[in-house]
């Protein structure tokens, strides 16, 4: 599955796309996952399964959810716990609904 997830910036969210791609992996879970910026997302959601959403910019989640439907692509807000790399197994629970 391809994920991409859009945070403010982008770099941020790399610490928790590196954690829920460790924990995919030693699941045996097929992920492939990547943090972007927000100017970044309607370009990458095209390329991908997914669109996640970071709790910091949930403000924008119906512009992101609009673009996803004009895409056919689904996306979700995962819940703030999931923003850290303790969240890991949150966030991968998420994807897995989609998947």
């Amino acid at each position: 599955m391809r994920v991409v997830m859009v945070c403010s910036g982008g770099m941020s969210s790399a610490i928790v796309v590196n954690a829920v791609k460790a924990l995919a992996d030693q699941e045996g879970f097929p992920l492939e996952i990547k943090a972007v910026g927000t100017h970044e997302f309607e370009d990458e959601l095209a390329r991908h399964d997914l669109g996640l959403v970071a709790p910091q910019v949930k403000h924008r989640l119906a512009q992101f959810e609009e673009i996803g439907k004009r895409l056919g692509k689904p996306v979700a807000l995962f819940p703030p716990l999931g923003y850290t790399p303790l969240g890991a197994p949150k966030v991968l629970e998420l994807i897995r609904r989609y998947n």
